[in-house]
């Protein structure tokens, strides 16, 4: 494709303009730590200075201040306070929320040590509503500031001979505000004149190999472009690669699934205290919610079906009955239609909206058959389906079946089964805590943003691949 990239002036280029725009982007986010920590540091001032066991003087306080600051900053940072240009303003005041949650309990605990004692929690929960104020200004001015200054980029999308899928994404309102696509070409089209790319803003690829896919990437790197790149199976499965130098050879070593022993241990711990507690704590809405299913249709309160967890194994998940009695006695294991299946119940479509269907789940986690954050657990048969266009599909069985994951937070349930097995490999190629309860929170957002993740597929669909767009 070319031959030569070391001559180009492009290399030495400063990307001024992105600078400029990472500075006023770096300026946005200090506000909104300073709004966030504002609250707090009146409320400690007023109120839980003076109380403390030992009274702080200057610096004291403003060690406490900037403690809380960087709490904040951290749990914003993990909770995507910051993506003003990928979240939609309701979602931005959530992510903050959950930030000034974790931050303010965290800010309360520090303050019962230092206090030596449980002090009054009220002033806590009125700092926290005017963080709620704040953020909600915030969110609504920066989002409104940010794509008044930015328009949408110019697009171009290179896929490979028989992809095209990706050009229906950009026509939702929340791409189309981002990425202004002005054209869609193969990659045969392009490889001869890279030069072209200098029209466009952003690059997206899909369904490229990797030598054409790398040429391409470096001429978006030397001339300052964004580059996006739809990946491969073995890319995910080489972005998990552990660095090795071996006899002078720079390697990076593949391998199955294979954290440290400590995050197995902690995560599984973590699987037993929470879903105990959950447990017991849920007892009585679940016992309402039994009653209410049995008084709907006198039928069976639970629901079980034989699902696949780590490492292929069967075992029978628990879930309230949403479906009316018999729903799949005729041996078809059909997919849902969403909201317009009819073989929901009146109580089913109440349990599938607020996911209250789901808590009887908490069994299979303790007895350790799921996890918390995982792969959903598929059925075999629909497994043995996805294998038939997916070979790669079994790769998701490295790890335990979750009650949620990363598919499901950053997906729809009609995500084709490429893309939520892709998604799930991005889990399994970086295992970490601080992910996994990420991962918790983000599905609690699903609860109130219904649009992400309850579309059902077309109706009467009994098969796992669409019939069309099967190689996508």
């Amino acid at each position: 494709m070319r031959d030569d990239f070391k001559n180009r002036d492009s290399h030495f280029l400063f990307d001024r303009e992105g600078f400029r725009n990472n500075i006023i982007m770096r300026a946005v986010e200090i506000l909104n730590i300073v709004l966030m920590t504002l609250p707090f540091f009146i409320t400690w001032l007023v109120y839980y200075g003076p109380r403390n066991y030992i009274p702080f003087y200057f610096w004291g306080n403003w060690a406490v201040i900037v403690v809380f600051f960087i709490v904040y900053w951290l749990c914003a940072r993990a909770y995507d306070v910051f993506q003003i240009y990928n979240l939609r303003i309701q979602e931005l005041v959530y992510s903050q929320m959950v930030a000034c949650i974790i931050t303010d309990l965290i800010g309360y605990l520090i303050i019962c040590i230092l206090g030596r004692g449980f002090l009054n929690f009220v002033p806590i929960l009125i700092m926290l509503a005017a963080q709620g104020g704040l953020a909600v200004g915030w969110a609504y001015f920066s989002h409104r500031w940010y794509f008044s200054k930015y328009k949408p980029l110019k697009t171009l999308i290179i896929h490979g001979p028989t992809t095209r899928e990706i050009d229906k994404r950009f026509k939702t309102e929340d791409m189309a505000v981002r990425f202004d696509v002005k054209d869609i070409v193969t990659v045969g089209n392009i490889s001869d004149d890279l030069n072209k790319l200098m029209e466009y803003d952003v690059v997206f690829l899909k369904g490229i190999q990797s030598e054409q896919r790398d040429d391409i990437l470096k001429y978006c790197l030397e001339n300052n472009k964004v580059a996006y790149v739809i990946p491969f199976t073995g890319d995910l499965l080489m972005s998990g690669a552990q660095k090795v130098n071996l006899y002078n050879l720079p390697l990076l070593k593949v391998d199955r699934y294979n954290p440290a022993p400590e995050y197995l241990f902690f995560k599984r711990l973590l699987d037993i205290i929470f879903s105990a507690v959950g447990l017991i704590v849920a007892s009585p809405l679940m016992l309402f919610i039994a009653i209410m299913i049995k008084a709907c249709d006198k039928g069976d309160v639970f629901y079980r079906q034989t699902r696949l967890t780590k490492n292929g194994r069967h075992f029978q998940i628990i879930k309230f009955r949403s479906m009316v009695m018999g729903a799949e006695d005729d041996g078809v294991a059909r997919l849902s239609e969403g909201n317009e299946d009819k073989r929901v119940t009146k109580c089913g479509k109440f349990l599938r909206k607020t996911r209250f269907d789901e808590l009887p789940q908490l069994i299979n986690i303790l007895k350790g058959e799921m996890s918390f954050v995982g792969p959903r657990p598929e059925r075999p048969e629909l497994a043995e389906e996805y294998k038939k266009e997916l070979p790669d599909f079994d790769l998701r069985l490295q790890v335990r079946a979750g009650l949620t994951g990363y598919a499901q937070v950053h997906g729809k349930y009609n995500t084709t089964p490429k893309d939520k097995l892709l998604l799930d490999l991005m889990y399994i190629s970086r295992p970490h805590l601080a992910e996994d309860a990420k991962i918790v929170f983000s599905t609690v957002k699903t609860i109130f943003f219904k649009e992400d993740s309850t579309e059902g597929v077309e109706k009467g669909r009994t098969t796992a691949i669409p019939k069309k767009n099967k190689d996508t």
